[in-house]
């Protein structure tokens, strides 16, 4: 069976697909003997299946790679409204399962954080319950990085998720000096009680796979562990 995990985060344009794209590299450079496939169950607008298509060689269908898309950039529901249809989960979820089969690992991007609705009635985090999704957490290396982490591993201990680690991003260009004030890492893991497995330098040419590998590298991969994967339908 696969070892699956989600890529979620704090909000929108955080850099979850640049996280998953490390992840899908060191893969494809250093553990080219697994196979690999990357899912966004859910997108409105363009921008991440477009991304995964032009920078990785893929061996999975397009349909897997994105099951469910509208072209509002809106959230899910309100794209789905917006083209008069609903958010079926349906397709997303039979996906995942047909990746699994081929794979030996899964890597799922959420759509914005662990927050965000994917449905009426559904956000993020209850995907991640109902299909047992294991989770690193995608944090953003600004003012309120410690609270935006704290609160957001809070939601997810609330729906029992399995925390992996928290990966911090830098999405400009910082001083070391600003990484240390606003990311102190000692903090949040104290805070948090979850390790902190890994931090992404900003990146002039986050399409490069070799810089994107060797980010990767950096990251305690160990603490992804041997994931197991079940899933209760929703």
């Amino acid at each position: 069976m696969a070892q699956t995990l989600l890529i979620s985060g704090t909000d929108t344009e955080i850099g979850k697909t640049i996280v998953t794209s490390a992840l899908l590299a060191y893969w494809q450079r250093y553990r080219s003997h697994e196979r690999i496939a990357v899912c966004k169950p859910v997108q409105s607008g363009p921008g991440d299946r477009e991304w995964y298509s032009q920078v990785f060689e893929l061996q999975q269908s397009p349909e897997t790679l994105n099951p469910l898309y509208y072209d509002l950039p809106l959230a899910p529901p309100l794209a789905a409204k917006r083209a008069g249809q609903i958010v079926d989960l349906l397709p997303a979820w039979q996906a995942i399962q047909q990746l699994q089969t081929h794979s030996d690992w899964v890597f799922v991007e959420g759509v914005g954080s662990l927050g965000s609705p994917v449905t009426e009635e559904l956000i993020v985090a209850d995907l991640a319950k109902d299909w047992r999704l294991p989770i690193v957490l995608v944090v953003p290396i600004r003012l309120g990085c410690v609270g935006q982490s704290v609160a957001h591993i809070a939601l997810a201990r609330q729906f029992g998720l399995d925390i992996k680690g928290i990966v911090l991003n830098a999405t400009g260009v910082l001083s070391t000096e600003e990484i240390q004030q606003w990311a102190p890492i000692d903090m949040i893991q104290a805070l948090t009680q979850v390790p902190v497995i890994g931090q992404v330098p900003h990146l002039s040419d986050p399409s490069n796979q070799t810089v994107l590998a060797e980010v990767a590298s950096g990251f305690d991969l160990e603490a992804l562990g041997s994931l197991s994967y079940t899933a209760n339908l929703v």
